[in-house]
């Protein structure tokens, strides 16, 4: 027996497929990726070696991670207004609250038992390649860094990364930053003193979509 499609139904259900389609592919391109040719997101072009500031940087080896932790955009309800980040240190997750129910999320690396921070501040300043000044607890602990007592230059080898987002609470400095980092495998795990690290790849996006006074949020 022939099974019968009216014209209506068609146009109905091409029309849902194709909603469905464009969804998909806006929520990736929201996320800076472009789709590879099999519609899935091109991750290699998102995480490959770049040209920035004047200096080089690798390729991330994403299919070395998880998948969970790389760029993508996600189902998120948040209490928060669109364009505020919400980061949560158990699951490695940074959020940026985007309309409709919806957040691009990046994998991150956090702070080591005891040096966690959490609570509510905003970005005081952003900086390319910033300097790094080691804080005077951190010179305690390991001496060999007085050196960069007055700044480290930044550069590739730089902790801070390719960007710096700079944590704020009213006019204090928390002295906690977003930042990028050198060792791409501590994403996804406790491995900072307390600032919360990405990708560089992942930074400079993030960086480029937030403002100075964007509203941060760490949960404890």
């Amino acid at each position: 027996m022939a099974l019968k499609v009216s014209r209506r139904s068609f146009v109905v259900g091409l029309s849902c497929f194709m909603a469905a389609c464009q969804s998909k592919e806006s929520g990736i391109r929201q996320a800076g990726l472009d789709l590879s040719a099999d519609g899935s997101p091109d991750y290699a072009a998102a995480y490959a070696p770049i040209r920035d500031g004047g200096f080089s940087l690798p390729a991330i080896q994403y299919q070395n991670f998880d998948p969970i932790y790389l760029r993508q955009t996600v189902s998120y309800s948040s209490r928060y207004p669109a364009g505020t980040i919400v980061v949560d240190p158990r699951k490695k997750f940074l959020y940026l609250v985007q309309p409709g129910g919806r957040a691009i999320r990046y994998g991150i690396g956090v702070g080591r038992a005891g040096f966690a921070w959490n609570g509510e501040a905003e970005v005081g300043f952003k900086r390319e390649w910033p300097k790094w000044f080691p804080p005077d607890e951190m010179i305690d602990r390991d001496p060999k860094l007085a050196k960069f007592r007055d700044g480290q230059p930044g550069g590739p080898s730089n902790p801070i990364g390719a960007r710096g987002l700079y944590l704020w609470q009213g006019n204090k400095d928390t002295l906690y930053r977003i930042h990028g980092t050198n060792v791409p495998s501590s994403i996804g795990t406790n491995a900072s003193s307390g600032c919360i690290r990405m990708w560089q790849q992942d930074v400079i996006d993030l960086y480029d979509r937030v403002h100075v006074g964007t509203k941060v949020v760490v949960l404890g």
